[in-house]
């Protein structure tokens, strides 16, 4: 039987100037900062972190402080803190227009990490990655990412890093814990290591999660203590889970059922999300599905996934791309960009009073997300022909 084969999308069409990709990057990034000048953008998770980063330096209550007029505090394990103390000795200007910068270089980290994922031989052409680079600002959570100064990017990019190493580096897995103890949610994917058999990876990952939080017991035992055995619990003070800007699972349902607290009617379909989207992943037949299914189970069984929590859709994409699937990739494409979630109501508790026809306008995200866990149990359900088997890993 003919092996069947799929021509990869993750080129650009022939006949582009050479000029165009560099301009196109170009257009786009002054555009993005002169727009932040003219909004004059706030980038209030710049602020928490320089705070959070006094706070570790001088002894100051972690847990304690708000900062901005949003009063907003903080919310990551102490170790985070440690890593933020040098930005507190950073005039705020200085920090955000560093911020800015350093997003932009990990938004070009993270194509060119998410095409080695999709099995795109390394190195990328310049003019791919300057235009993917230029297009991937405008997705709405890269956008959020960057406007805020948020550390999703670089949390990612450890994550990809350390996930798309060769089998068998050395101290693979270490990145993936380092992240974990910055920001929780990729612990899912040491559970994903562990079903996928590669128990080294798990290992040293989970040994570098540990270290993180004994570095944090060392240097701040007070915060770590309050962290570990209260504010870890209290998601609430993250923020409202109902309001549009929550793309988990639990925010969807929140706003569907006009209920602040689903409890139950919340926390059952999560866990079934999260038993079906791991069983999902350890069953894909390519490890780089795998990381995206598990990427997208985190994203919808965490309480809360703010919109700019979903940068792996750039990854996403790029499998999309890299495996023939155009159509797919177009209108995944077409749910990050179009931004319906801030056209519906969401002033006040407006977000509580959505129409029906209002609901998948709130929740695009975790709608999409639902939707690839479902198209990936009707792929894993399909029968493998055994004059496949060997040819599998043409399959692109």
């Amino acid at each position: 039987m003919r092996k069947r084969t799929v021509k990869p999308l993750l080129a650009l069409p022939p006949g582009i100037p050479s000029f165009l990709p560099p301009l196109l990057l170009a257009v786009s990034l002054c555009s993005f900062a002169a727009l932040c000048l003219l909004q004059r953008a706030p980038m209030a998770d710049v602020l928490v972190y320089r705070a959070e980063g006094a706070a570790a330096l001088h002894g100051g209550d972690l847990y304690g402080f708000t900062v901005t007029h949003w009063r907003l505090p903080a919310t990551y394990p102490p170790f985070a803190a440690t890593l933020f103390a040098p930005a507190a000795w950073i005039a705020a200007p200085v920090l955000k227009a560093a911020f800015l910068a350093g997003n932009a270089l990990l938004l070009a980290t993270l194509v060119t990490l998410s095409a080695r994922l999709a099995s795109r031989p390394p190195p990328l052409p310049p003019p791919l990655l300057w235009t993917a680079t230029a297009l991937a600002l405008w997705l709405e959570p890269v956008f959020q990412t960057v406007l805020f100064g948020q550390i999703n990017l670089a949390v990612t990019c450890l994550v990809l890093w350390d996930l798309t190493r060769p089998p068998g580096a050395r101290g693979k897995g270490l990145a993936l814990g380092l992240a974990t103890g910055v920001k929780l949610t990729p612990a899912l994917f040491i559970a994903y290591l562990l079903l996928r058999g590669r128990m080294r990876e798990a290992a040293t990952a989970t040994a570098a999660f540990t270290a993180t939080v004994l570095f944090g017991v060392l240097l701040l035992p007070a915060a770590s203590a309050e962290y570990w055995t209260r504010r870890l619990y209290e998601t609430g003070r993250v923020g409202k889970a109902w309001i549009v800007d929550n793309q988990s699972l639990q925010g969807l349902i929140a706003r569907a059922l006009h209920d602040p607290a689903p409890g139950p009617r919340w926390f059952l379909p999560a866990a079934a999300v999260g038993v079906a989207g791991l069983y999902l992943a350890a069953r894909a037949r390519h490890d780089r599905h795998g990381v995206l299914l598990t990427a997208l189970t985190a994203l919808l069984i965490s309480p809360i996934s703010w919109s700019h929590h979903w940068v792996w859709c750039v990854p996403l994409l790029a499998v999309l791309l890299a495996d023939g699937r155009a159509l797919i990739a177009g209108v995944t494409a077409a749910v990050f960009t179009a931004r319906t979630l801030w056209l519906v109501p969401h002033q006040g508790d407006d977000d509580l009073r959505l129409s029906w026809w209002q609901q998948p306008l709130a929740s695009p995200y975790p709608l999409l997300g639902l939707a690839l866990l479902a198209g990936a149990a009707f792929t894993v359900a399909q029968p493998v022909p055994s004059a496949r088997i060997s040819s599998a890993s043409t399959i692109r």
